[in-house]
């Protein structure tokens, strides 16, 4: 499939090049260029703009950092939705608000384009190795066509309906659950570490109950201090928790697990720490602690 691919940081690098893996045609655009033009050798066409990528393209791929950068992407005067074939479909991954996929289902539309939103759960990693779990919500012969692409990128693709924002209220509540978890393990690693009692060994005896691997991964992590470089930014933590708090007041639907999250990431960020991964917040809890 001819394919356009907007945004290669670490998430969409490893996708693209998975994508190129696979035998699709791949126009690829990045706001810094060289991330861009780290994918020529693998056989990727390097656009100009995002326009100049989405022209030819039969699905253009976004994976962007927030709803800004999405709504510049594709609305902008070199956007994707301008340049993009009638027929075409738009497939996005990125972590936004659940209000953004409404407009951009309403937008391409109009254009007689198609719009699939299919955010994706693992880190950086699990790009570059096919593991992600894809999220995906839409018309079901739009994401029949979608198929191969996810297929391509990860091991499972998960479909939740025709509404595209329902994919994403999933993303972040998905989101919200690991920092969650995050916060816990924060705050017991700082207990055990004032009882004198290895994190590791915590860590292993939770790793026997819980048996995820998002516990194991990111429990590590925590464990050994292990904030660089960053999978997943705590500033970008920071905006999922602002998305799932706003999306929670549109639905009337209290969160105030929360509201106690999004105020340690601005703590964690208050002290620098808004480039190291977003497991770091667990800092704060050592802090109160006593032990930093």
């Amino acid at each position: 499939m001819r394919i356009a691919f907007i945004g290669l940081g670490r998430m969409g690098a490893g996708m693209a090049r998975n994508l190129l893996r696979h035998g699709h045609q791949v126009a690829a655009w990045n706001r810094t260029p060289h991330k861009a033009q780290a994918l020529a050798p693998a056989g990727a066409k390097i656009a100009a703009t995002p326009a100049e990528a989405a022209r030819d393209a039969e699905a253009v791929l976004t994976m962007l950092a927030d709803d800004q950068a999405v709504e510049e992407v594709v609305f902008g005067p070199q956007g994707v939705a301008g340049a993009m074939q009638e027929g075409a479909i738009h497939i996005s991954h990125s972590t936004i608000s659940i209000a953004l996929p409404q407009r951009l289902a309403e937008e391409h539309a109009k254009r007689g384009q198609h719009f699939v939103s299919a955010p994706v759960f693992g880190r950086p990693e699990a790009a570059e190795s096919a593991r992600l779990t894809v999220v995906a919500a839409g018309a079901r012969e739009d994401i029949d066509r979608c198929r191969p692409l996810f297929d391509a990128i990860g091991q499972r693709a998960i479909v939740i309906g025709r509404e595209p924002w329902q994919a994403n209220v999933i993303k972040l509540g998905g989101n919200f659950m690991i920092a969650s978890m995050l916060e816990s393990f924060g705050e017991a690693f700082a207990l055990m570490r004032k009882a004198g009692v290895d994190p590791n060994l915590f860590l292993e005896v939770m790793n026997g109950l819980f048996k995820s691997p998002v516990y194991e991964n990111y429990g590590g992590l925590v464990a050994r201090q292990q904030f660089e470089p960053a999978g997943f930014a705590l500033q970008l933590g920071l905006k999922d928790q602002r998305l799932v708090l706003a999306a929670a007041e549109q639905l009337s639907s209290p969160m105030p697990l929360a509201s106690l999250l999004r105020d340690r990431m601005l703590a964690a960020i208050a002290r620098g720490q808004g480039d190291l991964d977003w497991s770091s917040a667990t800092r704060i809890a050592a802090l109160e602690a006593g032990l930093e």
